[in-house]
């Protein structure tokens, strides 16, 4: 694997020739909609394949893997597209495997909401450990509210990703809401019922796991925080199921604020299966231009993490996502609007500008001016960012990363991780 920084007069067919592998590879590996519009400073990944299968007439995925005593999992992480194929023709190019050793074998968590894209999901799923579904909240009655979460619970099974609950403190209008969570915390009633009622979804819907997703919870609700914690963490344990606990992203057990406070990594560590710990959001919506998640800033996080969390408990949260703010920035008034990764690149290619990269965020980023004569400046993620945050994970040893969220394609980043691990398998 190489990562290939575009230069002023490059184009597809040459690059392809500089690492001889094919244009059509490159192109797909890296989700390039169009290949004549390369743009100086994209950075593309380059993968070569090792075994290589021509299509016979009549082959079958299942006939293939087996001729190689590989699984058919293995050619749709090795051959995305495979996933939406609706048959195999003769003559198609199926890459086996890659040349090059893989580091370790790691978990993958993807977070998505019921109205993902179909063909966005698809691409997806052979790369994730866990599906985690967005979301359930619950009434002041201990009510569940529901999703329509179904058919994502299917095509995770098909694809061996486990299916994982979300439980949140979000109410029927899509809000976290503070008061709602206090009221669970400190009502054993009320607590027993949302989880006699979560466990019995779990059950009715085929789920594995439950991710527990409290946000802005009051310093004042630590310790019911903790208690509740330990409560569905029990219960869920007796019947099988595992729990994640999603954690804002400290520094230091003093760090404070609404987000930080109530999130006691040492006691939640101690109590959950596995955390997640939500290393995005530093360049956001209403904050100054800046990356989603720069390497230096998550880098904090995790070194504090791992003094009081087992490394073996915690995945690394990875955004699949960047902003676009207007220039100047003015506090209160600028609000940045978010964009995908792959998109970002095609936006820079439109707006015929150079993207450039932050090596203290390890992030990229570019600047453009709109048709209004308004300057922007856009961060999001590329293969570079991803490998260093992906170095992170591998140099303190984390069980693995959880994306937030999967949303949108980000073709060069599965393939990235396909190229460099073993992404465990769990069903």
């Amino acid at each position: 694997m190489q990562i290939h920084v575009v230069q002023s007069g490059d184009n597809i067919l040459e690059i392809a020739r500089m690492y001889n592998v094919s244009p059509r590879k490159i192109i797909t590996d890296n989700g390039i909609l169009n290949p004549n519009t390369l743009v100086v400073g994209q950075a593309l990944l380059i993968l070569f394949p090792d075994i290589v299968h021509t299509v016979q007439p009549g082959e079958t995925l299942t006939q293939i893997a087996a001729q190689y005593n590989a699984s058919v999992l293995t050619l749709y992480q090795n051959n995305p597209y495979l996933a939406m194929a609706p048959s195999l023709f003769a003559g198609e190019q199926i890459t086996i495997s890659y040349q090059g050793e893989k580091l370790r074998e790691v978990t993958v968590n993807g977070y998505a909401y019921p109205n993902i894209d179909r063909n966005v999901l698809l691409r997806v799923l052979p790369f994730l450990t866990m599906l985690t579904i967005f979301g359930y909240g619950f009434t002041e009655e201990g009510d569940l509210i529901e999703i329509d979460d179904e058919p994502l619970i299917e095509l995770a099974r098909q694809f061996q990703a486990a299916p994982i609950m979300l439980l949140s403190s979000i109410t029927g209008n899509g809000v976290f809401s503070t008061e709602r969570a206090s009221l669970l915390f400190n009502n054993i009633a009320l607590q027993n019922r949302v989880i006699d009622n979560i466990i019995a979804k779990m059950y009715e819907k085929g789920y594995l796991g439950l991710d527990v997703d409290f946000e802005y919870v009051q310093a004042t609700d630590a310790d019911a925080f903790i208690a509740f914690l330990e409560n569905i963490t029990g219960r869920l344990n007796a019947e099988g199921f595992t729990v994640n606990v999603d954690l804002a992203p400290k520094v230091s057990a003093q760090q404070t604020g609404l987000l930080y406070e109530a999130h006691d990594y040492a006691r939640v560590g101690s109590v959950a299966n596995t955390v997640l710990l939500m290393t995005y959001e530093y360049g956001y919506t209403y904050g100054p231009p800046m990356a989603v998640a720069p390497v230096n800033q998550v880098r904090r996080v995790v070194q504090y993490a791992v003094t009081v969390i087992p490394k073996e408990k915690i995945l690394m949260g990875i955004p699949n996502y960047g902003y676009v703010w207007r220039l100047p920035y003015e506090r209160g008034t600028t609000v940045a609007v978010s964009l995908g990764n792959q998109f970002a690149v095609q936006f820079a290619a439109e707006n015929h500008t150079e993207i450039l990269f932050d090596e203290t965020a390890q992030s990229p980023y570019f600047y453009y001016t709109d048709q209004n004569g308004n300057r922007n400046v856009v961060w999001f993620e590329d293969v570079r960012s991803i490998q260093a945050k992906w170095e992170l994970i591998t140099e303190f040893g984390l069980l693995g990363a959880g994306y937030w969220n999967i949303m949108r394609p980000f073709a060069q980043n599965w393939n990235f991780i396909n190229a460099m691990f073993n992404i465990r398998k769990i069903i």
